[in-house]
């Protein structure tokens, strides 16, 4: 197992995804251990909360449904205190958060929790739960799991900086261009010019300005979702009415380039972040004005599909626009890559669909794109009918 945790701490040390990290770290947890159960509870920075990032046996839903007490339970006393500890019987341990096994329909028999500890502080905990063969987690086990939750530890940390330092270095150098063209209409206000001149240049400064807010925005919001900072607000609401809705908001501005706007939906109850996917769909809507042609049309749909056995909703916004090449085809969900508008222009943040992709797949959902050139496009995403 000695040899095997090394395999596995040059892998997490090569992993800079924070999904697919924490996937890795849960699965070597299992084998090492041969539980049944493990789980990753992180301390939440800015609230100094303890939530579960990662398990093998929930969902998203479940695992932001659930805030874990520092005080009053198993979790919690070893992220405190910075010791393993062992549960044999969890049904005598008073410190038991009980709340978890009746969220999730699970029996938790046994525990074995160690801190996960990086150089100077504990950033959470590492849970095995129930061991496979019945037999009581050992000492073996202990010196294991504490060994993997402390390289564990160094991954995460070390993924969360090159996210951020990439990150920051991608945004320096986004911010350059607003903050040049301010620079430069500032000089220009400081010579005797003309009134007409004065006007346009104050323009430019006011576009300039609304730029760099809506670059900041959108910098946060994709900043805490590609840190799982992001904490999603699901419930059951009807996703008929939201198609409607953000058709709605967005057809004024269509019809100025006279585009009709269709929405397709019927009610469906569905159980997700309501304004955060209204926030997709207005991006991906947005687009398909941006990049439509006068007299167009766009078309937002919804439907009821099946894939891998389990029920999903997709949604759907066709426009009939010019279309995306191949090439750009694979860039679309990149940070910061903006395609040129119908007018030759290159608008935006760059980070729209960046974003979108991040709020879908954290409902466990996916997006794509399938376009022809001087057809049209067409964006859709699904969620998962749970």
């Amino acid at each position: 197992r000695y040899e095997r945790i090394i395999e596995i701490s040059q892998q997490l040390n090569s992993t800079h995804g924070h999904a697919t990290l924490l996937r890795r770290i849960i699965s070597a947890s299992m084998e090492l251990t041969n539980c049944e159960a493990a789980s990753i509870l992180l301390i939440d920075p800015a609230t100094g909360e303890l939530r579960f990032e990662q398990t093998s046996n929930m969902d998203d839903s479940e695992m932001n449904s659930i805030v874990v007490p520092m005080e009053g339970s198993i979790a919690g006393w070893v992220a405190a205190h910075g010791e393993a500890r062992v549960i044999e019987d969890v049904s005598r341990e008073p410190r038991f958060f009980s709340s978890v096994d009746d969220a999730i329909d699970f029996q938790t028999r046994s525990i074995l929790a160690v801190p996960m500890r990086t150089r100077n502080k504990v950033i959470g905990t590492l849970e095995a739960v129930n061991k496979a063969d019945g037999q009581p987690f050992n000492d073996e086990d202990i010196k294991i799991l504490t060994t993997l939750a402390s390289q564990a530890a160094s991954a995460i940390e070390n993924a969360r900086l090159f996210q951020q330092s990439d990150f920051m270095a991608e945004m320096v150098h986004e911010l350059r261009t607003p903050l040049a063209a301010l620079k430069t209409s500032i000089a220009l206000l400081q010579r005797d010019l003309p009134d007409e001149h004065r006007d346009e240049i104050m323009t430019t400064m006011q576009q300039e300005t609304n730029r760099l807010i809506r670059m900041t925005s959108d910098f946060l919001d994709l900043a805490r979702l590609e840190s799982g900072r992001t904490r999603l607000e699901r419930m059951w609401f009807d996703l008929g009415p939201l198609v409607h809705e953000c058709a709605g908001i967005i057809r004024p501005q269509a019809h100025e380039q006279n585009i009709s706007v269709t929405a397709e939906s019927s009610s469906l109850s569905v159980f997700g972040d309501a304004s955060k996917l209204k926030q997709v769909l207005l991006n991906l809507l947005t687009n398909a004005i941006k990049y439509n042609r006068p007299g167009g049309s766009i078309t937002v749909s919804t439907a009821t599909i099946e894939r891998q056995g389990q029920p999903y909703v997709q949604i759907s916004v066709r426009d009939t626009g010019y279309g995306i090449s191949p090439e750009n085809q694979k860039q679309l969900f990149q940070r910061f890559y903006r395609a040129a508008d119908t007018a030759g222009f290159t608008q935006g943040t760059g980070l729209g669909l960046a974003i979108a992709r991040r709020i879908v797949e954290a409902h466990g959902g996916e997006i794509w794109v399938e376009s022809r050139e001087n057809v049209g496009s067409t964006f859709t995403f699904t969620l998962p009918l749970v």
